[in-house]
């Protein structure tokens, strides 16, 4: 029997479920706890794992747990008190079990109801690993290729972080780094505001405290400022580090008699390896600003898992996570993250609403899978997914209206993106078709991968044909928006327009008119959210404006920079000025001012201008097609599962290296292989 190294094994989804719920319920509005307004599943608190060995001569193995457990072997319950599981004399909470020769069978029973039942054996020959199977009592087993045998599902081993004894699931931690104020001043004789220097997000430390001060958090110098409005605030009796908080600023307010020597704050990050992460220089010193600021917002909001805003709201969103795991992509390349987001965000069976409650939410999750694939080539996350994919399209279909289109039940929340102009969302929307569609051709693509027949293909194309039939204009040359009570809402909007080019349901010729008589037309309504912006921008490229978007970069995130952002915001209006920045939701200070989705220049500058794109799942294959979109210069890095591919580009040759798989670096209409290891240098025409 091979060796293996141990790691920490649990019922698959169930950590992510259980850390979810630490996570979704730590943010607070003025000190009061504020849960998400969501179902909330919980992890099996009851978890049989099991393995089948052979070994040539008896074998000690070590055991720790994460709960009370029992241990059968073939069938038979071994325990301290027969003197059969011997406590380990170096720890209270580790144990020593004998297999011996032959082929036996290990069963072992975990009950935790506080955190995920989990389990790590050590031994040489006889180890946890990914070989395990686990059930709850389902009668269910499923093995590593979807077989069913009997009792349970198929583990997984943690493959990151848990591989040490010592360091259970349950007590994972991100980073902290100690870090001072840039600057303080005394606001009155009670009141000190200390500056951070930029937006944070970590623990306020009130070192040698003595009495009560309370503290003010603000993104924003007013919002530290202003006692009454700050959207977090503390109350603080002692030195030791107060609940985690998103902050720029904050304004300590001593009580009468109190003191305190200094003011610090430890630092929360997830760490990442510089080595293998993205880069982006150029000879525009403002995108070279934007592209740090982006990066920095990212790093801000990948946490545990994906957030949206590190202020408000603290959660995981489908919506906002499918354009992290894209930013992510060409940034730090974090896998786990996204698998851990995926699994969150799912949940559990039984599926009774959709995705965050929301129904676009849904249709993102399904596609996340698959660009999950696409970057990743990783198989075996489609396969341990695939059942929840299903049982949410059942899901999903089973409230379509009688045409198979979906249509917002009175319990489903139609967001598609905050809008400054009035967009009706009852209905039947084109919108949310076109995302339809993109799910079910990601169910089919899955399908095919896993070798699983399904008519998923067959009901993609179908949808794709009622959406043409019912909503394309021909004299508008555009899709229209909506079939409200029956009758067809001819509104304009470039929701569904941009996602029927980016989502492959408008053909070339059909691409150029929505480009003219929708992107392009100054009459439609504007987008003014960094969520939609991202698709936006995103269709412009496809369309080879490179020169138009890096405009509208320089306009839209240079203008946060330029009202002081040091990380980019939910929502940005040109038009407001002073304070009205800071407002949302009718609340002066309701606006993240950090919030993932403002992060799209990373995505934007390494998949469009940098021009690197798996065309093989994992990167077996990929394509660098670099535009300068009038830039003179620019050089960058995109991460992906073999290492770094780099590139740089003037107005008078392109070179690419990668420690990758080969790939192609096409411009101008040709087209060089690129072999790792080697520079690949392709000398431009004079233009």
């Amino acid at each position: 029997m091979k060796a293996t190294r141990a790691t920490w094994i649990w019922y698959p989804g169930d950590f992510e479920v259980w850390l979810g719920n630490i996570f979704n319920n730590r943010r607070t509005e003025r000190g009061a706890m504020f849960p998400p307004f969501w179902k909330q599943d919980s992890h099996y608190v009851t978890v049989e794992f099991s393995k089948s060995v052979t070994l040539e001569c008896e074998e000690t193995v070590m055991l720790a747990v994460e709960g009370q457990f029992n241990l059968s072997l073939d069938g038979k319950l071994q325990s301290v008190a027969q003197g059969t599981i011997r406590r380990d004399a170096g720890a209270d909470d580790r144990y020593l079990f004998t297999v011996p020769a032959g082929e036996h069978k290990l069963n072992l029973k975990i009950w935790n109801q506080a955190t995920p039942p989990a389990l790590y054996i050590k031994g040489t020959r006889v180890s946890t690993d990914s070989t395990w199977l686990a059930t709850y009592e389902d009668k269910l087993w499923i093995d590593e290729n979807g077989v069913a045998h009997g009792s349970g599902i198929y583990v997984p081993a943690a493959s990151w972080h848990f591989d040490d004894i010592d360091a259970p699931p349950s007590h994972y931690r991100l980073e902290r780094e100690e870090q001072r104020p840039v600057r303080c001043d005394a606001i009155a004789t009670d009141r000190t505001l200390y500056d951070f220097g930029r937006e944070t997000f970590g623990y306020l430390k009130v070192k040698g405290l003595q009495g009560t001060v309370r503290a003010y958090y603000g993104e924003s110098r007013e919002e530290a400022l202003d006692k009454a409005h700050c959207e977090t605030l503390d109350v603080l009796t002692s030195d030791a580090p107060a609940g985690s908080k998103a902050f720029r600023y904050v304004c300590i307010e001593k009580e009468a008699g109190a003191s305190y020597d200094d003011v610090l704050m430890d630092y929360e990050y997830a760490p990442h390896d510089p080595q293998h992460s993205g880069s982006f220089r150029c000879s525009d010193e403002e995108l070279n600003r934007i592209w740090d600021v982006a990066a920095y917002t990212m790093d801000l909001t990948t946490r545990e898992f994906f957030m949206d805003g590190i202020k408000r709201d603290r959660w995981t969103w489908s919506g906002d996570a499918i354009q992290s795991y894209l930013m992510n992509y060409y940034l730090r390349f974090d896998s786990e993250c996204v698998k851990r987001t995926i699994r969150q965000l799912r949940g559990k069976d039984p599926v009774t609403a959709h995705v965050n409650t929301i129904l676009d939410y849904t249709f993102y999750w399904f596609k996340s899978v698959y660009d999950y694939y696409l970057y990743t080539g990783d198989t075996a996350f489609v396969r341990e997914m695939w059942p929840r994919m299903v049982t949410l399209m059942d899901y999903v279909l089973s409230r379509t209206n009688a045409d198979g289109m979906a249509e917002g039940q009175p319990d489903d929340w139609i967001f598609v993106d905050w809008v400054d102009f009035p967009m009706h969302k009852r209905g039947t929307l084109c919108f949310e078709q076109i995302l339809l569609m993109k799910a079910m051709e990601t169910m089919a693509v899955c399908a095919k991968l896993l070798g699983i027949k399904s008519n998923y293909r067959v009901k993609s194309e179908e949808l794709r044909n009622k959406i043409k039939q019912t909503f394309w204009s021909y004299e508008q040359k555009a899709y229209y928006h909506a079939i409200e009570e029956g009758q067809m809402n001819r509104q304009l909007t470039k929701f569904p327009n941009m996602f029927a080019i980016l989502y492959g349901l408008a053909y070339e010729e059909e691409r150029r008119e929505i480009m003219q008589s929708v992107m392009l037309n100054p009459d439609i309504d504007p987008i003014t959210t960094p969520y939609m912006r991202f698709y936006e921008l995103e269709t412009l490229c496809i369309d080879g404006r490179h020169e138009q978007v890096l405009q509208e970069i320089r306009d839209y995130w240079g203008g946060m920079l330029r009202e002081g952002a040091t990380s980019f915001w939910e929502k940005y209006v040109p038009s407001e000025s002073g304070t009205e920045h800071l407002a949302m939701y009718g609340r002066p200070y309701g606006k993240s001012l950090c919030h993932a989705w403002g992060a799209s220049p990373v995505y934007l500058l390494g998949r469009y201008y940098l021009g690197v794109q798996p065309t093989k799942p994992g990167y077996a294959d990929f394509e660098v097609r670099p535009r300068l979109g009038g830039l003179a210069w620019m050089e960058g890095t995109v991460p992906t599962p073999q290492g770094l591919i780099r590139v740089s580009m003037n107005r008078q040759e392109v070179r690419v290296s990668s420690t990758a798989d080969s790939g192609w670096l096409c411009v101008d209409g040709q087209r060089l292989r690129i072999e790792p290891g080697k520079d690949t240098v392709l000398t431009l025409a004079a233009s």
